[in-house]
């Protein structure tokens, strides 16, 4: 199995979408894991300690590819993550009609 597959089944199993924050993956793992855990788990006792199981390690290696992940500091990167707000000043700046009023130094 090549990264990509493994990656992909990992995400997958995890249930996330093709993109995700940090925050969006620990929060959806320790979502499954509350669902899964043998100790909360509805179905057979087995099931559910072979599912935690895979989940732990999902999350490994959706981690592991994380940590290696080149980010891009780069001007177009960055602009591409600007806030609403961030995104109209950009824009308009201190444009009276649409702007903030507010000059920007």
């Amino acid at each position: 199995m090549n990264n990509y597959q493994e990656i992909t089944e990992a995400r997958k199993l995890l249930e996330l979408p093709e993109s995700a924050t940090m925050e969006e993956i620990k929060a959806q793992y320790r979502e499954m894991l509350k669902r899964w855990h043998p100790d909360k788990c509805n179905e057979n006792n087995d099931q559910c300690l072979e599912m935690t199981k895979k989940l732990i390690s999902s999350y490994k290696i959706i981690l592991e590819y994380c940590n290696r992940y080149r980010y891009s500091f780069a001007q177009e990167e960055v602009a591409k993550y600007l806030s609403g707000q961030e995104w109209w000043i950009e824009r308009f700046g201190d444009d009276p009609l649409w702007g903030s009023g507010k000059k920007t130094e």
